[in-house]
């Protein structure tokens, strides 16, 4: 991958994400995975400004994924699908 191609999404991540605060943390709802034509529950994270994230299972959201994570003590998580 080019270090072009790494800093204009680098730039684009910090742009959505970089000093927002965590509202609530949630499942998504049966009408928001009919909505997404998935077949499974994704963790979904608000933000006080109204934006919301989840992950998805590939480039193009053909479903739901998990989040996988690392706390401060590099201790693994996941968050599964559901």
């Amino acid at each position: 991958m080019s270090k072009e191609i790494e800093k204009r999404w680098v730039d684009e991540a910090n742009k959505q994400l970089k000093g927002k605060t965590i509202k609530r943390v949630r499942y998504m709802s049966q009408k928001e995975v009919a909505h997404n034509m998935w077949y499974k529950r994704g963790v979904v994270i608000e933000f006080t400004d109204g934006t919301i994230t989840y992950p998805v299972a590939d480039d193009e959201g053909n479903d739901t994924g998990v989040l996988f994570g690392l706390d401060k003590n590099g201790k693994e998580f996941i968050l599964p699908s559901l």
